[in-house]
């Protein structure tokens, strides 16, 4: 089995119910950490300029390195995210984002990437 050689990470916040944008497009998964099942978004925390529910608030192209992370899946790394994803079910097995582990109150969405860079939807 071929793996894909690069996906687009996107970060948004857990209240992301995925009804959003970032939720339309058919190629983005998530990894399921920090879902809260509630049909409607809590945004009572989001002040002034905060994202809103499916906004990214940060993206990161990664590339496969040809490595295996510990979690036994491929490692991809780029744009300073380093990701270990399950290429069967597009799945964010592991994360590091500058060198730290995922903040809680984010989620992770994947999309993967064409070869002429454009994502999969």
């Amino acid at each position: 089995m071929s793996h894909p050689q690069s996906y687009e990470i996107l970060l948004v916040p857990a209240f992301a119910d995925g009804k959003g944008a970032a939720g339309e497009g058919a190629g983005t998964k998530d990894s399921g950490t920090g879902e809260s099942g509630v049909d409607e978004p809590d945004t009572k925390d989001a002040g002034p300029g905060s994202p809103g529910p499916g906004e990214a608030i940060r993206s990161a192209v990664v590339a496969a390195t040809g490595e295996t992370g510990e979690s036994g899946y491929p490692r991809y790394a780029g744009d300073g995210m380093v990701a270990d994803i399950d290429p069967a079910t597009h799945t964010v097995e592991a994360l590091l984002i500058d060198g730290s582990e995922l903040d809680y109150g984010l989620s992770v969405r994947v999309s993967e990437r064409n070869v002429d860079g454009d994502a999969d939807r």
